[in-house]
């Protein structure tokens, strides 16, 4: 199977996760999501906390974590889905490098 090679980008709000425990806790939960169904994460950058260029949801400032891992090209869609799903994702982005 074809492995390709993605990069994503989500950005999670600061209200809904104040500590740094949660904020952890749903990288991590992404993160598992790309190795449990067969991708490999290359790198993980977490820039921290920026000011949005507009405001999401009345929310001026967000987390924000760099992603980039290979996998089949089914992955991407059930990650985006999860995305949507997680409560405290103000924006997600996947993109096929």
């Amino acid at each position: 199977m074809a492995m390709n090679k993605y990069e994503t980008v989500f950005v999670l709000s600061t209200k809904t996760y104040a500590d740094d425990a949660a904020l952890e806790a749903t990288t991590e939960k992404f993160k598992s999501l790309i190795t449990s169904n067969g991708g490999v994460i290359t790198n993980v950058d977490v820039w921290g906390k920026r000011r949005l260029a507009y405001a999401v949801n009345y929310e001026t400032e967000g987390y924000y974590v760099v992603v980039n891992f290979e996998s089949s090209a089914d992955l991407p869609k059930e990650l985006s889905r999860n995305y949507h799903i997680t409560d405290g994702v103000l924006r997600s982005i996947i993109v096929k490098k």
